[in-house]
């Protein structure tokens, strides 16, 4: 992570879930109100979670990966890696 704080790292994977989470979405055409209905969420919550207002626990992560047929730890790893080449550019 080079000269990069934690702090910093952590935002950017965060902004990168989000983003993915969002993206894989909307190539499977569900609306987010779809979308927390399947996972039994709210609408609200879809929302701040894309839109990276609020941290997701475990369970909502794996509530909204299991809706849209993804493995979390293969978002995660996308994540972690887009955040570090965003990074290392900057």
């Amino acid at each position: 992570m080079g000269g990069v704080s934690p702090k910093e790292y952590r935002a950017s994977v965060a902004a990168h879930v989000a983003a993915i989470l969002r993206a894989e979405r909307e190539k499977r055409s569900l609306s987010m109100n779809a979308l927390a209905e399947r996972a039994g969420l709210s609408q609200q919550m879809v929302s701040y979670v894309e839109r990276e207002m609020r941290n997701p626990s475990l369970d909502i992560l794996l509530r909204i990966t299991g809706v849209l047929q993804l493995e979390l730890s293969q978002v995660l790893q996308r994540a972690e890696k887009a955040a570090l080449r965003s990074l290392s550019v900057s």
